[in-house]
Protein backbone atom coordinates (compact mmCIF):
# COMPACT_ATOMS: atom_id res chain seq x y z
CA UNK A 1 0.00 0.00 0.00
CA UNK A 2 2.74 2.46 0.94
CA UNK A 3 4.68 1.63 -2.23
CA UNK A 4 1.60 2.24 -4.37
CA UNK A 5 0.83 5.54 -2.63
CA UNK A 6 4.39 6.76 -3.17
CA UNK A 7 4.38 5.49 -6.75
CA UNK A 8 1.01 7.05 -7.52
CA UNK A 9 2.17 10.46 -6.30
CA UNK A 10 5.64 10.39 -7.87
CA UNK A 11 4.54 8.81 -11.17
CA UNK A 12 1.28 10.82 -11.42
CA UNK A 13 -0.79 7.63 -11.71
CA UNK A 14 -4.38 7.78 -10.48
CA UNK A 15 -4.75 4.07 -11.23
CA UNK A 16 -1.98 3.30 -8.71
CA UNK A 17 -3.56 5.63 -6.18
CA UNK A 18 -6.91 3.91 -6.76
CA UNK A 19 -5.34 0.51 -6.17
CA UNK A 20 -3.55 1.88 -3.09
CA UNK A 21 -6.80 3.31 -1.74
CA UNK A 22 -8.46 -0.08 -1.97
CA UNK A 23 -5.41 -1.70 -0.44
CA UNK A 24 -5.73 0.77 2.44
CA UNK A 25 -9.26 -0.50 3.01
CA UNK A 26 -7.79 -4.02 2.98
CA UNK A 27 -5.37 -3.08 5.74
CA UNK A 28 -8.21 -1.54 7.74
CA UNK A 29 -10.54 -4.46 7.01
CA UNK A 30 -8.01 -7.09 8.04
CA UNK A 31 -7.18 -5.22 11.22
CA UNK A 32 -10.85 -4.79 12.09
CA UNK A 33 -11.57 -8.41 11.16
CA UNK A 34 -8.84 -9.62 13.50
CA UNK A 35 -10.25 -7.45 16.27
CA UNK A 36 -13.77 -8.74 15.54
CA UNK A 37 -12.63 -12.36 15.73
CA UNK A 38 -10.95 -11.77 19.09
CA UNK A 39 -13.90 -9.80 20.50
CA UNK A 40 -16.38 -12.47 19.33
CA UNK A 41 -14.51 -15.01 21.47
CA UNK A 42 -15.49 -13.16 24.63
CA UNK A 43 -18.16 -15.05 26.60
CA UNK A 44 -21.70 -13.80 27.09
CA UNK A 45 -22.42 -11.83 30.25
CA UNK A 46 -25.41 -10.33 32.06
CA UNK A 47 -25.36 -7.27 29.81
CA UNK A 48 -24.85 -9.11 26.48
CA UNK A 49 -26.57 -12.45 26.81
CA UNK A 50 -25.88 -13.32 23.17
CA UNK A 51 -22.20 -12.49 23.50
CA UNK A 52 -20.31 -10.39 20.98
CA UNK A 53 -21.05 -12.31 17.77
CA UNK A 54 -22.89 -9.37 16.20
CA UNK A 55 -19.65 -7.33 16.23
CA UNK A 56 -18.60 -9.28 13.15
CA UNK A 57 -21.57 -7.94 11.17
CA UNK A 58 -20.96 -4.38 12.33
CA UNK A 59 -17.38 -4.49 11.03
CA UNK A 60 -18.52 -5.94 7.70
CA UNK A 61 -21.00 -3.06 7.32
CA UNK A 62 -18.30 -0.54 8.28
CA UNK A 63 -15.94 -1.97 5.66
CA UNK A 64 -18.64 -1.69 2.99
CA UNK A 65 -19.29 1.97 3.83
CA UNK A 66 -15.54 2.67 3.76
CA UNK A 67 -15.27 1.12 0.30
CA UNK A 68 -18.14 3.29 -0.93
CA UNK A 69 -16.36 6.45 0.23
CA UNK A 70 -13.08 5.45 -1.40
CA UNK A 71 -14.76 4.50 -4.69
CA UNK A 72 -16.60 7.83 -4.87
CA UNK A 73 -13.35 9.73 -4.22
CA UNK A 74 -11.59 7.86 -7.04
CA UNK A 75 -14.44 8.58 -9.47
CA UNK A 76 -14.29 12.28 -8.64
CA UNK A 77 -10.51 12.40 -9.08
CA UNK A 78 -10.75 10.49 -12.37
CA UNK A 79 -13.20 13.05 -13.76
CA UNK A 80 -10.76 15.86 -13.00
CA UNK A 81 -7.89 13.99 -14.67
CA UNK A 82 -9.91 13.28 -17.79
CA UNK A 83 -10.10 17.03 -18.27
CA UNK A 84 -6.31 17.44 -17.99
CA UNK A 85 -4.35 14.16 -17.93
CA UNK A 86 -0.92 14.56 -16.24
CA UNK A 87 2.18 12.78 -17.60
CA UNK A 88 2.52 9.19 -16.37
CA UNK A 89 5.75 7.15 -16.05
CA UNK A 90 4.53 3.85 -17.45
CA UNK A 91 7.50 1.60 -16.55
CA UNK A 92 7.50 2.55 -12.89
CA UNK A 93 3.73 2.18 -12.83
CA UNK A 94 4.08 -1.32 -14.32
CA UNK A 95 6.68 -2.47 -11.78
CA UNK A 96 4.63 -1.32 -8.80
CA UNK A 97 1.43 -2.84 -10.20
CA UNK A 98 3.13 -6.23 -10.63
CA UNK A 99 4.34 -6.09 -7.02
CA UNK A 100 0.81 -5.19 -5.88
CA UNK A 101 -0.66 -8.12 -7.81
CA UNK A 102 1.72 -10.59 -6.16
CA UNK A 103 0.83 -9.29 -2.69
CA UNK A 104 -2.89 -9.51 -3.45
CA UNK A 105 -2.62 -13.07 -4.75
CA UNK A 106 -0.87 -14.15 -1.55
CA UNK A 107 -3.56 -12.46 0.56
CA UNK A 108 -6.35 -14.08 -1.49
CA UNK A 109 -4.79 -17.47 -0.95
CA UNK A 110 -4.71 -16.93 2.83
CA UNK A 111 -8.31 -15.69 3.02
CA UNK A 112 -9.97 -18.05 0.55
CA UNK A 113 -10.80 -20.90 2.94
CA UNK A 114 -12.50 -18.73 5.57
CA UNK A 115 -14.53 -16.44 3.28
CA UNK A 116 -17.14 -19.10 2.47
CA UNK A 117 -18.13 -19.50 6.15
CA UNK A 118 -17.70 -16.05 7.65
CA UNK A 119 -19.22 -12.74 6.49
CA UNK A 120 -16.42 -10.73 8.04
CA UNK A 121 -13.77 -12.82 6.26
CA UNK A 122 -15.83 -12.53 3.07
CA UNK A 123 -15.70 -8.74 3.25
CA UNK A 124 -11.89 -8.80 3.56
CA UNK A 125 -11.60 -11.39 0.77
CA UNK A 126 -13.76 -9.32 -1.59
CA UNK A 127 -11.62 -6.26 -1.01
CA UNK A 128 -8.39 -8.16 -1.71
CA UNK A 129 -9.98 -9.80 -4.75
CA UNK A 130 -11.02 -6.42 -6.14
CA UNK A 131 -7.49 -5.14 -5.53
CA UNK A 132 -6.04 -8.04 -7.50
CA UNK A 133 -8.28 -7.19 -10.44
CA UNK A 134 -7.31 -3.57 -10.03
CA UNK A 135 -3.63 -4.49 -10.22
CA UNK A 136 -4.28 -6.40 -13.45
CA UNK A 137 -6.01 -3.33 -14.86
CA UNK A 138 -3.10 -1.11 -13.87
CA UNK A 139 -0.63 -3.51 -15.51
CA UNK A 140 -2.59 -3.45 -18.78
CA UNK A 141 -2.88 0.35 -18.66
CA UNK A 142 0.85 0.76 -17.99
CA UNK A 143 1.76 -1.40 -20.99
CA UNK A 144 -0.64 0.46 -23.28
CA UNK A 145 0.49 3.88 -22.06
CA UNK A 146 4.13 2.91 -22.63
CA UNK A 147 3.49 1.87 -26.24
CA UNK A 148 0.77 4.37 -27.24
CA UNK A 149 1.18 7.37 -24.93
CA UNK A 150 -2.55 7.41 -24.16
CA UNK A 151 -2.46 9.04 -20.74
CA UNK A 152 -6.26 9.03 -20.44
CA UNK A 153 -6.04 5.25 -19.90
CA UNK A 154 -4.80 5.87 -16.35
CA UNK A 155 -7.99 7.59 -15.06
CA UNK A 156 -10.07 5.19 -17.18
CA UNK A 157 -8.65 2.21 -15.30
CA UNK A 158 -9.23 4.02 -12.01
CA UNK A 159 -12.91 4.50 -12.96
CA UNK A 160 -13.18 0.84 -14.00
CA UNK A 161 -11.83 -0.23 -10.60
CA UNK A 162 -14.38 1.98 -8.85
CA UNK A 163 -17.34 0.66 -10.86
CA UNK A 164 -16.10 -2.90 -10.42
CA UNK A 165 -16.03 -2.60 -6.64
CA UNK A 166 -19.29 -0.67 -6.08
CA UNK A 167 -21.81 -3.45 -6.95
CA UNK A 168 -19.96 -5.98 -4.75
CA UNK A 169 -19.73 -3.43 -1.97
CA UNK A 170 -23.48 -2.83 -2.20
CA UNK A 171 -24.12 -6.59 -2.00
CA UNK A 172 -21.96 -6.84 1.12
CA UNK A 173 -23.67 -3.84 2.75
CA UNK A 174 -27.10 -5.24 1.88
CA UNK A 175 -26.24 -8.62 3.40
CA UNK A 176 -24.86 -7.00 6.55
CA UNK A 177 -27.94 -4.80 7.01
CA UNK A 178 -30.17 -7.85 6.49
CA UNK A 179 -28.51 -9.53 9.47
CA UNK A 180 -28.66 -6.36 11.59
CA UNK A 181 -32.38 -6.06 10.82
CA UNK A 182 -32.93 -9.61 12.12
CA UNK A 183 -33.82 -10.91 8.65
CA UNK A 184 -34.29 -14.58 7.87
CA UNK A 185 -30.85 -16.16 7.20
CA UNK A 186 -29.95 -16.59 3.56
CA UNK A 187 -31.03 -19.95 2.20
CA UNK A 188 -33.76 -20.51 4.79
CA UNK A 189 -37.51 -20.44 4.09
CA UNK A 190 -39.81 -19.71 7.03
CA UNK A 191 -42.63 -21.55 5.27
CA UNK A 192 -40.56 -24.74 5.11
CA UNK A 193 -39.62 -24.50 8.79
CA UNK A 194 -43.27 -23.88 9.71
CA UNK A 195 -44.41 -26.95 7.75
CA UNK A 196 -41.66 -29.10 9.28
CA UNK A 197 -42.68 -28.07 12.82
CA UNK A 198 -46.33 -28.81 12.07
CA UNK A 199 -45.28 -32.29 10.91
CA UNK A 200 -43.75 -33.13 14.31
CA UNK A 201 -45.93 -35.75 16.04
CA UNK A 202 -48.26 -34.12 18.56
CA UNK A 203 -48.05 -30.59 17.11
CA UNK A 204 -51.43 -29.06 16.22
CA UNK A 205 -50.32 -25.60 15.10
CA UNK A 206 -47.39 -23.18 15.09
CA UNK A 207 -47.34 -19.43 15.72
CA UNK A 208 -44.94 -16.66 16.75
CA UNK A 209 -42.25 -18.27 14.59
CA UNK A 210 -39.08 -16.18 14.29
CA UNK A 211 -35.78 -17.06 12.60
CA UNK A 212 -32.76 -14.74 12.57
CA UNK A 213 -28.96 -14.73 12.51
CA UNK A 214 -26.62 -13.48 15.21
CA UNK A 215 -23.66 -13.61 12.82
CA UNK A 216 -22.33 -15.81 10.04
CA UNK A 217 -23.36 -19.41 10.64
CA UNK A 218 -25.02 -18.66 14.01
CA UNK A 219 -28.75 -18.81 13.42
CA UNK A 220 -31.49 -18.77 16.04
CA UNK A 221 -35.17 -19.69 16.20
CA UNK A 222 -38.04 -19.10 18.58
CA UNK A 223 -41.54 -20.53 18.19
CA UNK A 224 -44.77 -21.40 20.01
CA UNK A 225 -46.11 -24.92 19.42
CA UNK A 226 -49.69 -25.80 20.24
CA UNK A 227 -49.83 -29.54 21.00
CA UNK A 228 -52.59 -32.13 21.23
CA UNK A 229 -54.14 -32.85 24.68
CA UNK A 230 -52.65 -36.33 24.83
CA UNK A 231 -49.18 -35.32 23.55
CA UNK A 232 -46.12 -35.27 25.81
CA UNK A 233 -44.67 -31.77 25.96
CA UNK A 234 -41.14 -33.08 26.56
CA UNK A 235 -41.37 -35.54 23.66
CA UNK A 236 -42.63 -32.83 21.32
CA UNK A 237 -39.86 -30.51 22.46
CA UNK A 238 -37.19 -33.15 21.93
CA UNK A 239 -38.50 -34.14 18.49
CA UNK A 240 -38.83 -30.53 17.33
CA UNK A 241 -35.35 -29.59 18.54
CA UNK A 242 -33.76 -32.67 16.95
CA UNK A 243 -35.54 -32.01 13.64
CA UNK A 244 -34.51 -28.34 13.54
CA UNK A 245 -30.88 -29.22 14.18
CA UNK A 246 -30.71 -32.08 11.67
CA UNK A 247 -32.72 -30.54 8.82
CA UNK A 248 -32.10 -26.80 9.12
CA UNK A 249 -28.88 -26.68 11.20
CA UNK A 250 -30.70 -24.61 13.83
CA UNK A 251 -29.04 -25.46 17.13
CA UNK A 252 -29.91 -22.37 19.17
CA UNK A 253 -33.69 -22.64 19.60
CA UNK A 254 -36.27 -21.47 22.11
CA UNK A 255 -39.55 -23.39 21.88
CA UNK A 256 -42.66 -22.70 23.97
CA UNK A 257 -45.21 -25.52 24.21
CA UNK A 258 -48.90 -24.71 24.73
CA UNK A 259 -52.08 -26.75 25.08
CA UNK A 260 -54.33 -24.01 23.73
CA UNK A 261 -53.74 -21.31 21.13
CA UNK A 262 -53.34 -17.92 22.80
CA UNK A 263 -53.97 -14.57 21.19
CA UNK A 264 -50.91 -13.75 19.10
CA UNK A 265 -49.15 -10.65 20.34
CA UNK A 266 -50.70 -10.83 23.79
CA UNK A 267 -48.37 -9.91 26.62
CA UNK A 268 -49.07 -13.19 28.48
CA UNK A 269 -49.16 -15.32 25.34
CA UNK A 270 -48.61 -18.96 26.17
CA UNK A 271 -49.07 -18.48 29.94
CA UNK A 272 -52.38 -16.84 30.70
CA UNK A 273 -53.76 -18.28 27.46
CA UNK A 274 -52.89 -21.84 28.37
CA UNK A 275 -55.08 -24.31 30.17
CA UNK A 276 -54.86 -24.22 34.02
CA UNK A 277 -52.87 -27.45 34.18
CA UNK A 278 -50.14 -25.87 32.08
CA UNK A 279 -50.58 -22.21 33.01
CA UNK A 280 -47.01 -21.64 34.14
CA UNK A 281 -45.26 -24.20 32.00
CA UNK A 282 -42.62 -22.67 29.75
CA UNK A 283 -40.38 -25.20 28.13
CA UNK A 284 -37.27 -23.88 26.43
CA UNK A 285 -34.38 -25.63 24.82
CA UNK A 286 -31.19 -23.69 24.15
CA UNK A 287 -28.39 -25.67 22.59
CA UNK A 288 -25.35 -23.65 21.60
CA UNK A 289 -23.52 -25.15 18.66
Amino acid sequence: MLVEVAGGVLLHSLALLSDAAHMFTDVAALGISLAAIQIAKRPADHQRTFGYYRFEILTAAFNAVLLFIVALYILREAYLRFMQPPPVQALGMLAIAVLGLLVNLIAMRLLHAGQARNLNMKSAYLEVWSDALGSVGVIIAAVLIYYTGWRWLDPLVAVAIGFWVLPRTWALLKESLHVLLEGVPTGMQVEQIDQALRAVPGVVSVHDLHVWALSSGRNSLSAHLVIAPDASEQAVLNDASAMLGARFHLHHTTIQVERELCAEGAGECGIAGASPAFRHVLISQQNMA
